[in-house]
């Protein structure tokens, strides 16, 4: 199945897992953390009822810690949603054991961040054993440089550009893109950031960060982006996903 019909935009729901439970950080900040949730089962049900084709689940635990912490909680997720609605997983997935673990439980998509990053090989080889449409690549930005490891403050970056330059030839087909200064923030994604990262890469890129109306999602779409992760903005009613989803259609 491709991970995408021809002229089809994706809006993403975004789960965020700390502890077993479902959260949204300001920007990165695991000091600055708001719960919306116990139960990311049902969390992920309600968003397969509103018609969601994909849920996009980040193991922030596993991110900072740099290794898979919320398999269980992952599996459960998967186990609540019909298996049409298809699962990304991100967070602390830096090697091929990690990657294979993911898509064992049931991810039909796995995002490489870190590993992006710092070792690119990764991505190729990963891709070349399980192909382009279930490996995805994370760019998470802050002041211009690609960066990973649970975006801790501190943590090593490089320029995105070069990021993406390293990326060429492995094969990668799926870009998500965040602005870490807009992420949980409510403020409108950075479509001049978009457009400038578009204009490097042939992939598909779904934005990422400060998505607060059915408005900002036409405005990336309308740049050329393919899809957008929504998470804060669902939580928190600001945008119904049925009609978001019938918006764009």
């Amino acid at each position: 199945m491709p991970a995408r019909k021809p002229g089809e935009f994706l809006i993403i729901p975004a789960i965020d897992l700390r502890g077993g439970r479902v959260v949204r950080l300001q920007e990165g900040d695991f000091d600055r953390e708001q719960v919306y949730g116990d139960s990311p089962p049902d969390v992920a049900a309600s968003f397969a009822a509103a018609g969601a084709s994909w849920v996009h689940v980040v193991d922030l635990d596993g991110a900072r810690a740099g290794e898979r912490r919320q398999t269980e909680a992952i599996a459960a997720v998967r186990n609540a949603l019909p298996l049409a609605v298809r699962l990304q997983v991100g967070g602390g997935i830096r090697s091929m054991d990690a990657v294979d673990a993911t898509l064992a439980v049931g991810a039909d998509r796995v995002v490489l961040g870190t590993a992006a990053v710092e070792d690119p090989a990764l991505v190729k080889d990963a891709i070349e054993r399980h192909g382009s449409d279930r490996i995805a690549v994370a760019l998470d930005i802050r002041n211009g440089l690609a960066v990973g490891r649970g975006w801790v403050r501190g943590a090593p970056g490089q320029p995105v550009d070069r990021t993406i330059a390293n990326l060429e030839g492995t094969g990668v087909r799926t870009l998500v893109i965040t602005a870490i200064d807009r992420d949980g923030l409510l403020g409108g994604p950075d479509l001049a950031l978009l457009e400038r990262l578009l204009r490097l890469t042939s992939a598909d890129v779904i934005a990422s960060g400060g998505v607060a109306t059915v408005e900002d999602l036409r405005n990336v779409r309308a740049i050329g982006c393919t899809g957008a992760i929504v998470g804060r903005a669902l939580y928190e009613g600001r945008i119904d996903l049925a009609e978001a989803l019938a918006a764009v259609r």
